[in-house]
């Protein structure tokens, strides 16, 4: 069992962030609470935290960069609730509770969505008129975050799991979906944390290989636990790819290639980090970590 790094500390500062962020003037009362309802329901806090912990590598300041975080996280919930929807996913239970459109309907569903994401790019923009002195930092850091959540990101990659249902796929048009519906945030998460600190070329390639691979890796042990987890420990439906026909890697590997596969991407993420030293201890630590959950 490999080291576990010590996220407890990044997540508190996201959860406490987020929390006073909630507190939206102006808002309509059901939006508000649909959105807050999607936001505390728990998750991982993975893109928040890779986010917070990239900052670091070259000694960002963390309250430069927590509310890029926490939109980040608002943007992820946003993708989460909509994947949910009967016309999507058509999921009713997430993180272990009934999904926002069981519990506030389709229509607010689908509007605490849109909030979600709408809400993150204000966040954002607020959060960069705070920093005038790094503020082309910050609009590539936005920029950033924007390309991994829109129409060249997450979303064309939901696009092509959708057009693919029921489909034979090779492993470069499997690793394309991958590539854009999951690992395209997770590698924004990370540079736009990075890219608040003015790093050089190899610095940013080094931490967007890290990112693909990780992002990688992550959807691949999503496919397994779909077959092998434990429903409970998930807080999700399980075997929904199998009913929806979704090509995954254990429909083209099976489960213990599909292992290796992942094994040998954690290794090259690991490897990216050099560039970063002792620095990337904590990144290197998480990488294994996603190798090795369960839930």
């Amino acid at each position: 069992m490999n080291k576990q790094p010590d996220i407890a500390p990044y997540i508190e500062k996201v959860n406490a962030r987020l929390t006073e962020l909630e507190a939206i003037e102006g808002a309509n009362e059901t939006l508000r609470s649909a959105m807050g309802y999607s936001l505390r329901a728990g998750g991982k806090r993975l893109r928040p935290v890779l986010n917070l912990m990239a900052n670091e590598l070259l000694n960002g300041d963390a309250a430069e960069t927590l509310d890029i975080a926490c939109a980040i996280e608002m943007i992820h919930t946003y993708s989460l609730v909509h994947d949910d929807l009967p016309a999507m996913d058509n999921d009713e239970m997430r993180r272990g509770k009934p999904t926002s459109h069981v519990v506030f309907g389709e229509a607010f569903a689908i509007l605490a969505g849109d909030g979600l994401l709408n809400y993150a790019f204000e966040v954002m923009l607020r959060n960069a008129l705070r920093f005038p002195q790094n503020l082309e930092a910050h609009v590539r850091a936005m920029d950033e975050v924007a390309r991994g959540a829109g129409v060249t990101g997450m979303i064309t990659g939901q696009c092509a799991d959708i057009e693919n249902e029921g489909q034979m796929l090779t492993d470069k048009e499997l690793t394309y979906v991958h590539a854009h519906k999951t690992g395209a945030m997770i590698k924004s998460a990370l540079l736009a944390g990075l890219l608040l600190c003015k790093p050089d070329q190899k610095q940013i390639a080094a931490l967007a290989l890290y990112g693909e691979d990780i992002g990688l890796t992550f959807q691949i042990i999503d496919d397994i636990l779909d077959v092998t987890g434990d429903q409970v420990k998930m807080g999700k439906t399980l075997g929904k790819d199998k009913d929806a026909h979704k090509f995954t890697y254990v429909t083209l590997y099976g489960v213990d290639q599909s292992k290796k596969i992942a094994v040998e991407k954690t290794e090259e993420a690991v490897g990216a980090l050099d560039v970063f030293g002792g620095k990337a201890d904590q990144l290197r630590m998480l990488a294994r970590s996603i190798l090795e959950r369960d839930m």
